[in-house]
């Protein structure tokens, strides 16, 4: 039996707002400087929808990230939650490409557990940003841990990074694995974590 123990989110650091009308512009300027038209009918109005996008992506609001429910710790000292499948875009900030990162985020309960849905929402919270992929998953492990009280938390990334995919050495099957541990996780639960990460279906 588990009971709603909160429901609140601290307001997180907000990043500078999005200036749409000067990212527009920076966009018109951009397409003359690659000796395109931005006049053209096909490009007429893509300056502000990209604006609108950049707006979309990195102003973007995960919602309440932190409902935890009470959990009888009798139970709680052999429980492991894993939630895996999650996917998540971001933006490689080396080149301003996106990668698609695959997840799977573990803890071992220390009495309370985390609503499952709130496990997509901080990895929207980290990918929503100018990222590393490392980055990603030691954000997403320290969230996790600060929500649910537990020091044994795990985070699995499995990324396509397009820097990589479409230019530079162009291997689009190339996959870039990173891994956050901490606790438990650091030994045998970490095994477990890994392997049920690379069963997740794509």
């Amino acid at each position: 039996m588990t009971k709603l123990l909160t429901d609140h989110t601290p307001a997180p650091a907000a990043p500078g707002r999005v200036d749409t009308a000067r990212v527009a512009q920076l966009y018109r300027e951009l397409l003359a400087a690659l000796g395109q038209d931005p006049r053209r009918e096909g490009l007429r109005d893509t300056p502000e929808r990209a604006a609108a996008w950049w707006a979309e992506f990195l102003d973007h609001d995960p919602g309440r990230t932190d409902t935890v429910f009470a959990q009888d710790l009798d139970a709680a000292t052999e429980t492991m939650v894993v939630v895996r499948g999650i996917g998540v875009w971001s933006l490689c900030e080396h080149h301003l490409l996106p990668m698609r990162l695959h997840l799977a985020i573990g803890y071992r309960s220390a009495g309370q557990v985390l609503g499952l849905s709130k496990f997509a929402r901080i990895a929207a919270a980290h990918a929503h940003r100018l990222q590393v992929q490392e980055r990603i998953v030691d954000g997403i492990a320290r969230d996790v841990a600060a929500a649910t009280g537990s020091e044994d938390v795990g985070v699995v990334a499995d990324g396509e990074h397009l820097c990589m995919s479409m230019r530079g050495v162009r291997q689009p099957s190339a996959r870039t694995v990173s891994v956050s541990f901490t606790g438990a996780f650091e030994t045998v639960l970490g095994d477990r974590l890994l392997a049920l990460a690379s069963g997740s279906s794509r």
